[in-house]
């Protein structure tokens, strides 16, 4: 019997919000046993030769997550063979340690586990972070036969209120550089959470010139504020 869509599905108000065990213990164990489901949402498709900002349109479903199978490509290295996340123009890259996802009536039972990574642009280990974020399940059951299927998860992460505050001073900044050409355009500003004693630690990590140019920077919103 081929898989058919739900009539819930294009109904007003329908939202597709599964847990993580029933990613894991339904979708995903189904998928890689090959049973038939009942709702045809979740599809097939090589995230790897896509950006992460044009997945949400490949999607079957999804508002803010959007969910993938994706059979893992390998590549052979140190200890073994290991999952290749490269794109054409990026890389997903892992952070942190493996979550277990266990079931919810009985926690000593590890149903699977959850990887999360983040998308860089440009090429390991110089590329620049964006905002988009994978959370990779697999199954952990090694009785079950399956072959390398793993289910993702897409969406991409709130930028923090702060974020936009650092990029208005920057471009404050940038301004008042271009105005005066003698002043030395410090580093990358996101790189550096400077407070009362970050000023002199930079000025040893990277010379008296960024120095010179935080303290213009301190200066200038002093006097004109960041905005």
């Amino acid at each position: 019997m081929e898989n058919i869509i739900s009539p819930e599905i294009i109904l007003p108000g329908f939202r597709f919000h599964p847990t993580e065990e029933e990613l894991v213990n339904y979708y995903l164990k189904e998928t890689v046993l090959g049973k038939n489901m009942y709702c045809d949402i979740i599809g097939f498709l090589n995230i790897y030769n896509h950006y992460p900002w044009d997945l949400p349109g490949m999607a079957k479903i999804g508002e803010r997550e959007w969910y993938f199978f994706v059979q893992r490509d390998t590549r052979s290295g140190h200890g073994g063979k290991k999952p290749n996340r490269t794109t054409e123009r990026g890389y997903w890259k892992a952070t942190g340690s493996d979550r277990q996802i266990r079931r919810l009536t009985e926690p000593k039972i590890t149903m699977g586990l959850r990887k999360t990574l983040v998308f860089y642009t440009g090429k390991a280990p110089n590329g620049n972070r964006t905002d988009w974020v994978m959370n990779e399940y697999r199954l952990s059951d090694t009785s079950i036969p399956r072959e390398d299927i793993v289910l993702c998860k897409i969406y991409r992460k709130a930028t923090a209120l702060r974020v936009f505050e650092q990029r208005a001073e920057e471009h404050a900044l940038s301004s008042y550089v271009a105005q005066n050409n003698n002043i030395t355009v410090p580093l990358p500003l996101q790189h550096h959470d400077y407070g009362t004693n970050m000023a002199q630690a930079d000025s040893d990590e990277h010379g008296p010139s960024s120095y010179s140019a935080w303290t213009t920077m301190t200066e200038y919103f002093t006097h004109y504020g960041p905005y």
